[in-house]
């Protein structure tokens, strides 16, 4: 048993004795017959004949289990105090006792372990204690797998394009006549190292609660006017178009910069899927109290198994297009759609296309 179980006992058990004793004290006060004992007799008040005399006398035998009757109650409830003190201490005392083992083996690395199960049928703060612990460390182990995967993955991307630079130097240096293709090929990698290091970068930083000033008064209209304008020369080469419908000015507060790269990512996702000659829609809104930004494609959609998993990084749905990009856009804009306490989620069309809904709080102070 541990401290807190005994405390709770020791408690129960002092606070029933104290009782135990005043009771005793109060019954021994009163003769057996209910006559108050008169230790003495004042002076004119009528003598009782033989009182002392009486009270040194030792009581007949019959008299004695008479005395002994106000104690049988005492000592039951002595003894059914203890049972109860040590009932109670249990009660309280196991619960803590669980979760002492359950984070002793967490700190071990078994983040499998859970105490849900283990409290019962009881329903109190206590259970409400377990389900937080148990909720925490799932959230933990997901968070901890999610690490481990993200490092495999960086280690897996930054693989090739470092071979590729190996290789390309040896080549160069056994074939110098060939130097400026294999100058070429060296800043291409190296392009695409800086850009997948800079967008670890920022999925780390957003991670980590580093957002920056997400008070200020920007203009959402304005940043999709941008993105668009930017996206159309990506869309024209692929013969696509960019329809954009909504009010001309949507005022809200949070990060230029990270609004504009969470919207950039979806938009330039859907150009990348959707066929030649179709269009990318891009919609804005304002209604009960959010803010609400769309954009669909025609193109394949995806998997429903699989919805969830396009805004985890490193998820890419279509191999093909795996050169691309490293499928750390939708794990990026989720975070920016976290830091500003909106949403962000997917869904097919009918017949085809990925619809995707970015939804910000209009009011964000």
């Amino acid at each position: 048993m541990g401290r807190l179980f005994w405390k709770f006992f020791l408690i129960f058990v002092l606070v029933q004795f104290a009782t135990a004793v005043g009771v005793s004290l109060a019954m021994r006060s009163v003769h057996p017959d209910g006559i108050p004992r008169a230790p003495f007799a004042f002076e004119g008040q009528q003598h009782v004949p033989n009182f002392i005399e009486s009270q040194s006398r030792p009581p007949p035998f019959g008299e004695r289990p008479r005395r002994l009757l106000p104690l049988i109650p005492v000592v039951l409830g002595a003894v059914v105090s203890l049972f109860f003190a040590w009932l109670i201490a249990w009660y309280f005392a196991r619960p803590i006792r669980i979760l002492r083992t359950a984070l002793e083996s967490v700190a071990e690395g078994q983040l499998t372990t859970r105490i849900g199960i283990s409290m019962g049928s009881r329903n109190d703060e206590l259970v409400d204690l377990a389900k937080h612990f148990d909720h925490m460390i799932s959230r933990l182990e997901r968070l901890i797998e999610t690490q481990r995967r993200l490092l495999h993955d960086v280690s897996h991307e930054l693989r090739s394009p470092l071979a590729r630079l190996q290789a390309a130097t040896d080549l160069m240096q056994q074939q110098p006549d060939r130097t400026a293709e294999f100058v070429q090929r060296i800043q291409r990698d190296t392009v695409r190292m800086d850009t997948l290091l800079g967008e670890l970068l920022t999925l780390a930083k957003l991670d980590t609660g580093v957002s920056g000033n997400l008070g200020s008064a920007v203009d959402l209209a304005e940043i999709v006017a941008e993105i668009v304008a930017d996206a159309r020369l990506v869309a024209d080469q692929k013969q696509c178009s960019i329809v954009v419908s909504g009010p001309d000015s949507i005022m809200m507060n949070g990060s230029h910069e990270l609004i504009h790269r969470a919207i950039e990512n979806v938009v330039r996702n859907a150009i990348r899927f959707t066929p030649s000659h179709t269009v990318v829609e891009i919609s804005m809104s304002v209604q009960s109290g959010s803010i609400r930004v769309t954009v669909s494609d025609c193109g394949p959609g995806v998997p429903e198994d699989l919805m969830n998993q396009i805004f985890e990084p490193f998820v890419r749905i279509s191999p093909s297009n795996s050169s691309d990009g490293y499928g750390l856009g939708l794990a990026i804009s989720r975070r920016v759609m976290d830091a500003h306490g909106g949403t962000i989620v997917a869904a097919n069309r009918t017949p085809s296309g990925l619809l995707v809904t970015l939804e910000f709080p209009q009011d964000n102070d």
